[in-house]
């Protein structure tokens, strides 16, 4: 009996300890809110907006499939002061209506693909199967506002411009993804290929600065050697960047290597002591799995803040901070928020959450599989860290890929499904604008032959159409 007792005000304690940290960081978000709100609403400068936004900032990255409105939710959620979309290409975005909903547990905005965008035959297979037009992006400003930037893949400013415009008011900034070296991206004059065209990038840079009433900030990797990544960063910069975030790896670098976190605290330390560098915010990515990495990283390279990209998908708890009063911790102490901070929630429980949000929001079940079995697999962390960082779940990616819909998710891992408008869903099956395929984790070998089949096509095709475009030239010539 005494035994109980004790362990009744032990629990007593820790939740009294909680509540009062949770309380510190509702205050702290509400006043970053307020002053967001203020310098929105006052005659600030843009620049002024983006050293609020940016500054002492734990950021969400972009990430393609992943970064979509319940990742989104859940990293706010846990204590995430900004978060990106997932990169949406200039020309997808600008192909869309906006829509109010309000048949949703918050008012959301969405952002729907055109109904004249699909093909009859597509629009007729989409009828038979009761499906509705897909979302491209979905955005909750009772939760996002002042929080969310839109992140763009564009590789020309006539194309960025009109995207840029269409969801100003919509998000707190615009960033260019300079970074990515995904084919799509490369070959589309997008991505990382911007990095080795400054002129391009600062055209698009200056065009979004001139027309637009919101902070411009791009992402990129570093370059081959720190003089050329300094100089495109204050090229970017004199152009009118707001904000640049670093990825601390090449174009080339293989995510299983570790980052290159001395080249990027030399880099950083170089731009931040430059006239240029010292004006903007520069935020530091490339994992940042632990908050004592967080922490000493950000103070070794003096930035201004740290974005979390596979790191959140592993464990998006990661965003849980100390309360204000505790920040300031000493390097014994410091020990204490490893990859075992008892900050850091379980990853079932985190799952769960995601879930909760997947539901609320109408995530299509294809996605929230993608996301959930990017939670549960080390595929792209560095070798060296993987023995730190275990995956202790009772389900596995074969069950989870095994499930065909939100109520098999669900049931596997232990949630209630939303029955929130059950009967509309039903009549209106959601719609995802991604492909997906379970041997992407299941069987990666089949997967990237399957790939490989599907880009020869790609480009046969592609071939075919320059050739007949060159023939309906010289026609027309002859």
């Amino acid at each position: 009996m005494k035994k109980k007792m004790e362990d009744v005000k032990l629990n007593e304690g820790i939740n009294e300890k909680e509540a009062t940290d949770e309380r510190y960081a509702n205050e702290e978000e509400e006043n970053k809110k307020d002053k967001l709100s203020s310098a929105t609403a006052s005659t600030s400068t843009i620049q002024e907006r983006a050293d609020m936004l940016f500054s002492n900032s734990e950021i969400l990255a972009p990430m393609v499939r992943a970064s979509t409105t319940p990742l989104r939710l859940l990293a706010l959620s846990y204590g995430a002061d900004l978060v990106y979309t997932e990169e949406i290409i200039d020309r997808s975005i600008t192909t869309c209506d906006r829509i109010i909903n309000n048949e949703l547990p918050h008012q959301t905005i969405d952002y729907v693909r055109k109904k004249e965008t699909f093909s009859p035959k597509v629009l007729k297979r989409m009828a038979s199967q009761k499906q509705s037009l897909p979302v491209v992006l979905r955005i909750v400003p009772s939760i996002e506002k002042h929080r969310l930037i839109y992140q763009i893949g564009t590789g020309e400013s006539n194309l960025a411009l009109p995207a840029a415009h269409f969801v100003e008011k919509d998000v707190s900034g615009i960033d260019i993804n300079m970074g990515c070296p995904k084919k799509f991206s490369v070959s589309g004059g997008m991505g990382s290929a911007l990095l080795s065209d400054l002129p391009r990038a600062c055209d698009i840079i200056k065009t979004l600065r001139r027309n637009i009433s919101i902070p411009v900030s791009a992402k990129i990797r570093l370059l081959k050697d720190n003089s050329s990544t300094l100089d495109f960063v204050k090229g970017l910069i004199q152009a009118g960047a707001n904000a640049v975030t670093i990825h601390s790896r090449e174009v080339g670098d293989e995510a299983t290597q570790p980052a290159k976190w001395d080249r990027l605290m030399e880099v950083v330390q170089l731009i931040k002591s430059s006239p240029e560098g010292s004006s903007v915010p520069i935020i530091i990515n490339g994992d940042l799995y632990t908050r004592n990495d967080i922490i000493n990283m950000k103070k070794k390279c003096k930035a201004n803040g740290v974005m979390l990209a596979r790191p959140a998908l592993y464990n998006t708890s990661i965003f849980r901070k100390l309360p204000p009063h505790s920040v300031d911790y000493d390097d014994g102490e410091e020990t204490k928020y490893g990859h075992n901070s008892p900050l850091l929630l379980s990853k079932t429980n985190v799952v769960r959450d995601y879930l909760h949000y997947s539901n609320a929001y109408q995530s299509h079940y294809k996605n929230v599989k993608y996301v959930i079995c990017e939670m549960m697999n080390n595929r792209r962390t560095p070798s060296i860290l993987v023995p730190n960082m275990p995956h202790n779940f009772k389900q596995t990616i074969s069950q989870v890929c095994n499930c065909h819909s939100m109520d098999g998710l669900c049931k596997l891992w232990d949630v209630t499904a939303s029955t929130h408008n059950a009967s509309h869903f039903e009549r209106n099956l959601i719609t995802d604008p991604h492909r997906y395929d379970d041997n992407y984790f299941l069987d990666r070998d089949k997967f990237l032959k399957k790939r490989a089949a599907a880009d020869n096509v790609v480009s046969t095709q592609m071939e075919q159409s320059n050739g007949e475009s060159v023939n309906s030239k010289r026609n027309k010539l002859s």
